[in-house]
Parts: C-alpha cells; sequence; structure tokens
C-alpha cells in the first residue's frame, strides 16, 4: 500500500514506563500521524493524489485493551486505506502468542458510545478501506471528513517478548461520490399466524470472522428450515444494509451484534436497523447495564451468548440481571455447553422459590464457514406471528425450545386434575398436592431418551416418543424436558437432541 509519490516511517514503540504512567487505564493513545500537506490540487494548489505514512512499534506485555493511533485527515480526501501486520512470536508451550485486533473511528473520536465508530474487523483482515460510496466488508461507508481520525488496535493477547506491529496509512483524494442510502430489511414477514417458528441468532458472515455471504447464508437458513434469523457480526452494524433482496414472506431477517468484550460476548438481538453498541469495557467497569439498556431502547433482546466458552475473553463476566434470555446451546454440543445448562437449570430453582423473573434459553448454531451447521442448534418459538415483536416476545417470554435441527420436533404440555393446562415457559396454577400430568411427544429422534428434569433432577426417563409422567407442585417446582443422544463416556449424559425451557407448578 506504499505510495510511490509520498511514503514515510515512523515508531511508535511504547515503553514500559509510558505504559504504566496510564495508570489503571484500558486505552492508551499514541503520538499524531499528520497528513499536512496531503490535500489533492483542488483544495491546495497542488500536491499528490495519494500519500502513505507507515508507523511501526512494539506493544509490551500488559498492554491496555485499547491503543488508539491518531491520523490528522486533511480537507479533499476520497478515501482512507488502512494494512497492518503483527510478529507471532516463539512462546512456550501454554503461553499466549500475539493477537492483534484492528478497527477506526473518524473525526467525531473515540468516545465510549460509537458515536465516531466506523469499523471493526477484530484479527479477520489485514487492510481495509473507506469512502463515501463503499468500505471493507465490517466497516461503514461515507464521506472521509477532516479531522483527526483514530486507528484502534485492539492487542488481544501479548506475549512475554512483546508485540511488534506495523500499520500503513494511505489517504487517496479525487472525487468523493456519494452514500447510498440504506435498505434494510423489514420487521414482518408473512408466515402462518400463531405458530411454532424456527430460527438461528447467531451467524457470522464475511461482515466479520465468517466466511459466507449474506446470501450463502440465506439460502443455507432456509435449506434448514428457520423461518428467522439475526445478524450478529463481532462489534459491527455494517451488515445490516447487506440482506436486500434476501428476505421473503418465508423468512424474517432481524438486524443485531455481538457485542465481544474482553469479559464475555452478549447478541443484541434484533435492534433496529443501524444501531451500534459499543463493546470497549470490562466487567470492572460498571457500564454493561447502561448498554443493556441502549439495546433494549433500540429495541433488542440482551442475549449472553456462549457463557463457558474456552476461548480467550469468552467467559461471561457481567451476570444475569441484565439478560432477556441466556445462549445454553451454542454450535456441536460440546461440554461447556453441558455446564451453561446445568447452571441455568440453578437459575430456576432461584427464581422458583422466590417467585422472581427467570431467564429463558436458547440455542444458536455460531456459525461461521464451512462445516458449520446453520440451524444447528435452532430455537423453536410460539409466536403470534413471524415478526420481530413477535418474536421477541416468544423468546423473553420463554415460549420456546431448542433442537438440534428442524427434524426434530417437541410438544410439551402440563395439566392439572381440574382442567387446567400450561404449555412451555407457562405456570400451571394447581394446589401443592393436585395430582399434574406431564407430557411430552417427540418426533425425529430415533434411538434418544427422553427425560423430565426438576428442581431435584431428572426424576423419569423413557425412550423418546409419546412420554407421559405424574407428579405434584409441592414434589416439582418446576418441570422441563431433554431428549438426548446415548452418551459418548460412560457415566456422562449424552449430547442433546432437544430441551425445552420449563413449566412451572403451583400459585
Amino acid at each position: 500500500m506504499t505510495g510511490p509519490e509520498d511514503s514515510t516511517s515512523e515508531d511508535r514503540t511504547i515503553g514500559r514506563r509510558a505504559l504504566f504512567a496510564t495508570g489503571a487505564a484500558t486505552a492508551l493513545t499514541l503520538g499524531t500521524v499528520s497528513f499536512a500537506h496531503a490535500a489533492p490540487g483542488g483544495d491546495s494548489g497542488g500536491g499528490p493524489a495519494e500519500r502513505t505514512r507507515t508507523v511501526t512499534g512494539t506493544l509490551p506485555p500488559g498492554a491496555p485493551d485499547f491503543v488508539y493511533l491518531p491520523v490528522e485527515v486533511p480537507r479533499g480526501v476520497r478515501e482512507i486505506a488502512v494494512s497492518y501486520a503483527y510478529e507471532k512470536a516463539t512462546v512456550p508451550a501454554g503461553t499466549q502468542n500475539n493477537a492483534l485486533d484492528i478497527g477506526i473511528f473518524d473525526e467525531r473520536g473515540t468516545e465510549l458510545g460509537g458515536r465516531g465508530f466506523r469499523g471493526w474487523s477484530g484479527g479477520a483482515r489485514t487492510e481495509f478501506f473507506i469512502r463515501a460510496d463503499a468500505a471493507t466488508p465490517g466497516y461503514i461507508p461515507g464521506p472521509v471528513r477532516a479531522g483527526t481520525w483514530h486507528i484502534a488496535l485492539g492487542p488481544y493477547t501479548v506475549a512475554p517478548q512483546g508485540l511488534p506491529y506495523t500499520v500503513t496509512i494511505t489517504l487517496k483524494s479525487g472525487e468523493r461520490g456519494s452514500t447510498p442510502s440504506p435498505v434494510y430489511p423489514p420487521a414482518r414477514a408473512k408466515g402462518r399466524g400463531r405458530a411454532w417458528y424456527r430460527g438461528d441468532c447467531h451467524l457470522h458472515s464475511w461482515y466479520s470472522d465468517g466466511k459466507r455471504t449474506p446470501a450463502e447464508i440465506a439460502a443455507l437458513a432456509r435449506a434448514a428450515g428457520l423461518d428467522f434469523i439475526n445478524t450478529s457480526e463481532h462489534n459491527t452494524h455494517s451488515s445490516h444494509p447487506a440482506w436486500e433482496g434476501l428476505w421473503g414472506d418465508d423468512l424474517l431477517i432481524l438486524t443485531g451484534e455481538e457485542i465481544t468484550t474482553r469479559n464475555g460476548h452478549v447478541l443484541a438481538l434484533g435492534v433496529d436497523p443501524g444501531t451500534f453498541v459499543d463493546w470497549r469495557y470490562r466487567a470492572r467497569d460498571n457500564r454493561f447495564g447502561h448498554f443493556a439498556r441502549e439495546i433494549r431502547r433500540a429495541g433488542g433482546l440482551v442475549v449472553p451468548a456462549h457463557p463457558h466458552a474456552t476461548c480467550v475473553g469468552c467467559n461471561w463476566k457481567f451476570g444475569f440481571g441484565e439478560a432477556d434470555a441466556v445462549e445454553v446451546w451454542n454450535g456441536a454440543y460440546t461440554p461447556d455447553d453441558e455446564v451453561s445448562l446445568q447452571e441455568w437449570d440453578n437459575t430456576l430453582a432461584v427464581a422458583a422459590r422466590s417467585g422472581g423473573r427467570w431467564t429463558p434459553a436458547m440455542g444458536n448454531s455460531d456459525a461461521h464457514r464451512d462445516p458449520d451447521r446453520v440451524g444447528g442448534p435452532q430455537t423453536v418459538v410460539l409466536a403470534d406471528e413471524l415478526s420481530r415483536e413477535a418474536i421477541q416476545a416468544g423468546l423473553k417470554g420463554g415460549h420456546s425450545y431448542v433442537a438440534e435441527s428442524a427434524a426434530v420436533s417437541l410438544s410439551f404440555t402440563a395439566s392439572g386434575g381440574r382442567g387446567g393446562h400450561a404449555g412451555i415457559g407457562e405456570r400451571l396454577r394447581v394446589a401443592p398436592d393436585e395430582p399434574v400430568t406431564v407430557r411430552l411427544d417427540v418426533t425425529g429422534a430415533p434411538g434418544c431418551t427422553a427425560s423430565f428434569v426438576t428442581d431435584q433432577g431428572t426424576l423419569f426417563s423413557a425412550p423418546a416418543g409419546a412420554v407421559s409422567w405424574q407428579t405434584t407442585a409441592s414434589y416439582a417446582t418446576y418441570v422441563r424436558a431433554e431428549v438426548r443422544h446415548p452418551p459418548l463416556v460412560a457415566g456422562l449424559p449424552g449430547p442433546l437432541a432437544a430441551f425445552t425451557n420449563p413449566v412451572f407448578l403451583g400459585d
């Protein structure tokens, strides 16, 4: 990317003294890169059409979460292009190696809340560009206005030897072009009226670190029998206008974001199109509640994702007080999903005892690329119609179950001796010792075992099919159903094929 007409290189090495002078700050700003004479002839009476600056430096161990490189952008710039590279180190076994993310904020600044946000690719790309009429996926098209822009570097992990990096910035002059008006997915599809609708609300395209196009994802969603999906790119809303022509009477497309912090990931599910939610905070900063409220103000749901995933920074540290639902099952069923399931089940017992609010569970694929399976798993929601509002109401109310594919269907109800009836996510109001019959009908799960789980644990199991069991509210404060494959390891539970949210029993 070095321009032949103008190229300079500067060092931005951070010494330990400079770094720790910032105290407990989680961000650091480097010296400014100047393009004072980069304006085109039309604005300055002369000058090259393209200029490049290259910055090198080294981030030490203990570097802050975000390092900002200010860039003075003069008038008359049509395009800003950035590339970067960093060195991997030789590290002992068990030691994290270097990993460096990148993004950019425009002249409106880096203030938390994202007013100046113009894009983020994390570690998925080594270069990007922004101009009025187009931008690299993950970035927001629009004019390159004069002022101080900030390239955001995110040292995710730093090796003991430090993290050497190089950033190259190129400004190109010329006619700017115009920014197209975004076309967003509609909030309603034709659907089937009140029905059970299948969806996958955690998906990644090439607008973050996925490898599939939106068109490929939409086709795979239809093939998987899905009725709705939610866009969830890491730390960017740039894909919201990228689904034009891909929705239809049979497919509702919700817009969202996966907010990827250093202390866990959370889905902003079904926010207003064009909404960006910031991610630059940790649990210690006490900022999550503010951004959870931002998600809700934008019409979305707050859904912590894969809370016990094993990747660095993926464990959920913010608590579940702000959660509208929790992603208990993420992709192929693994031990961390089992831990998430059991932790979620523990919260049901607390809610049942206190009579307080409970948090529904859901499942999503988190599909990025082949062979990741879109719709594996999927959340099946009872909704009045196929619309954003109705789907969200079903998810938040817990009127849903999770299945490994569209081949698996469940019907789960509880009924009392006096004609009372309750479905998934509801409460059956019965006297403590009144007989309650719980019934589960399973199709599409041959060879699996169905179980009824209560606050005491698993109390009844049988081959999956038509299964019923009798209990009382004094014996079980709630009942939920699980359908599992045979165990892969003796003495451990088998992988899930499906599970339901609970039916609560008693007044």
